[in-house]
């Protein structure tokens, strides 16, 4: 992918693959191998040895057999007298590996790890430089999610998306699978006549009339962050730059919760320089995404709960859009350095945030954060070294270091670390951070090291009030955990106090609440209210009714906990139609938890099928 969609070579915004500035080549050159000295815990491949340079795909989609098939030319630079190239895979059918030459290289499939998949090795001549998989997806593609023209909003044609993050790219393309190794890439994918194809690539903006895509993205990444949708999707233009992209029957409305979403890009190259992944467009997917939001180089997949009609859940595309430095700018090097994609991530997505809707209207996300990373102590044990933020997952899923310590204690140090030096110095180190290691891996060892080269090094001051240490190698939550004046919270306290004491719910103060404020009302309420308290707030708000995610996942919540069956049709209607793991499985968990694990298996046994693979393991786990 190009920097800019200011870059002149962008010719008006149209797609030119030929023309790159030299500042673009100063960021696409750099040797991606470079940073990286350890190999990942959670790759078979051989990356450091041969180099991955360039993948060339040339696949078909074919929803019939669920699978895609073709093959992936690799481009490789092989270290002196490596013989082998080993690649990620799992469970993927390999027909023939070819040399440039035409003749067939010489290769085995390792035995199975249930977690990592299998090795692909294959022998390599002295001058190999490129070698060509041809292969075959299988029916445990866990990246792959086939849904039904019944389980989109369309109703009429059938879908597909793929999921790469963290480990499960491998199962849809041999790769070196890690995220520490970057690559460029194109493809051409073959699709189902009357469908739209896009990746995280430059995309088309209409359907062809073969089904024939050709795409390019023309900087390094990591195999996580190649992604795919195929199905009837249309586009719209916010500006120069932006876009939304969704099924027709949801693109205008779309359209109109995203239509700032330029400005949402100028906000934060104000902040942290400049964006340099040419566009920024939004694809909204059917409702079986299992996450909030994927942050795909230029296409980063949305979930439609967040399409609320008011825009007041948009801070989830801020945090995608922040992605576009943290994570995606520069990567962590292995999934124990999670947290210096996701907890920088939260941290610019809450200035981002501040900018557009002030100081008090962050603070409230600070301090929900922190009562979430209060939860995940309590879950994880205080003396947990999961609650670590540099964390060791060696033998283990990686899906486990997707917990709200890399994410919110992640975003607190930062905090932390601004309050102490002055938001002036805390905003140019992070803008020099993203320019010296553009396109490139960072591990936490070599962050503190810049970190207190280019901040810390002359304040001993600072350094002892950060005490970073005891944040990145220490449990819990350490005792200068950053505090943010919350003055609205207050505000619900009090509203929250005059319901216990008998105000009936229409009388109380809620005007101009935002989300935030009503998710804290939830919170605070007594765990279980009595129907007499769930009838006068549906009363007065119509809660049953809502269609804000967010709120109706607290509300069925205390629904469920209250046995308030007026709210059990509407909750089941919000099970069938969202794939949303950050609410399926909390619904789950205390429908069990409260004796009624036969509603939520009846529930789950019209609803599976609309998961992901990824949430039904999870599901299942909970139901089991």
């Amino acid at each position: 992918m190009k920097k800019s969609i200011l870059a002149t070579c962008l010719c008006m915004g149209l797609f030119t693959f030929g023309c790159q500035s030299n500042k673009e080549k100063e960021n696409t050159d750099k040797d991606n191998s470079a940073p990286i000295e350890n190999k990942d815990s959670h790759s078979k491949s051989n990356a450091l040895e041969i180099n991955p340079q360039h993948v060339s795909l040339n696949l078909e989609v074919d929803f019939d057999k669920k699978q895609i098939a073709g093959s992936a030319k690799w481009l490789l630079k092989p270290n002196e007298n490596t013989d082998k190239a080993v690649f990620d895979t799992y469970q993927l059918e390999i027909d023939s590996i070819l040399y440039a030459d035409g003749n067939k290289a010489e290769f085995k499939i390792g035995s199975h790890d249930p977690i990592l998949g299998a090795a692909l090795e294959v022998e390599l001549k002295k001058d190999t430089e490129e070698l060509t998989i041809y292969y075959k997806t299988s029916d445990d593609a866990t990246a792959l999610l086939w849904l039904t023209p019944e389980q989109t909003f369309g109703k009429e044609a059938p879908y597909l998306f793929t999921q790469g993050e963290p480990i499960y790219t491998r199962t849809w393309i041999p790769s070196p699978d890690g995220p520490g190794y970057r690559f460029t890439y194109d493809a051409t994918i073959k699709v189902p006549e009357g469908l739209l194809a896009l990746m995280s690539a430059e995309n088309p903006q209409e359907k062809s009339k073969n089904g024939v895509y050709e795409f390019k993205m023309e900087q390094k990444i990591p195999a996580y962050l190649m992604a795919l949708a195929v199905g009837d999707i249309a586009f719209k233009t916010v500006d120069d730059r932006t876009g939304v992209y969704a099924e027709p029957a949801i693109l205008d409305k779309a359209y109109n919760e995203l239509d700032g979403l330029g400005e949402m890009v100028h906000t934060t190259e104000n902040l942290y320089g400049e964006y340099k992944w040419d566009r920024f467009d939004v694809l909204f997917l059917p409702s079986g995404f299992p996450m909030g939001g994927m942050e795909n180089p230029r296409l980063t997949f949305a979930t439609p709960t967040i399409l609320a009609g008011d825009k007041s859940l948009l801070n989830l595309i801020a945090h995608e859009l922040a992605h576009s430095w943290s994570g995606n700018l520069v990567t962590g090097a292995s999934w124990d350095d999670i947290w210096l994609n996701e907890g920088f991530t939260v941290y610019i997505e809450r200035r981002v945030t501040e900018a557009e809707h002030g100081a008090d209207y962050a603070a409230m996300l600070w301090d929900l954060a922190e009562k979430k990373v209060d939860a995940a102590i309590e879950t994880a044990g205080e003396n947990s070294k999961d609650t670590w933020l540099k964390l060791d997952l060696k033998n283990r899923d990686p899906e486990n270091a997707f917990t709200r310590i890399a994410y919110d204690k992640g975003a607190a140090l930062l905090l932390l670390i601004e309050q102490t030096v002055g938001r002036e110095n805390m905003d140019n180190f992070l803008v020099k951070y993203f320019k010296d290691h553009a396109f490139e891996s960072m591990d936490t060892e070599r962050f503190l090291t810049y970190l207190d080269e280019n901040l810390l090094n002359d304040n001993e001051e600072w350094k002892e009030a950060i005490r970073v240490e005891d944040w990145v190698y220490g449990p819990a939550k350490p005792s200068n955990y950053p505090k943010v004046k919350n003055t609205r919270f207050e505000q619900v306290s009090t509203q929250v106090d005059a319901f216990k004491n008998g105000t009936s719910a229409a009388d109380l103060k809620t005007e101009k609440w935002s989300t935030y404020e009503w998710l804290f009302f939830f919170e605070e309420l007594p765990s279980k209210l009595t129907l007499e308290q769930m009838e006068d707030l549906d009363k007065a708000y119509k809660l049953t009714q809502t269609g804000n995610s967010e709120i109706a996942n607290a509300w069925f919540l205390h629904s469920i906990k209250a046995e308030y069956e007026t709210a059990y049709p509407q909750m089941k209607e919000f099970l069938y139609v969202t794939g949303r793991a950050k609410f399926l499985s909390p619904l789950y968990s205390e429908m069990i938890k409260t004796g009624k694990s036969e509603m939520a298996k009846e529930i789950y046994k019209i609803a599976r099928p609309n998961y992901h693979p990824i949430v039904q393991r999870g599901i299942d786990g909970i139901l089991k």
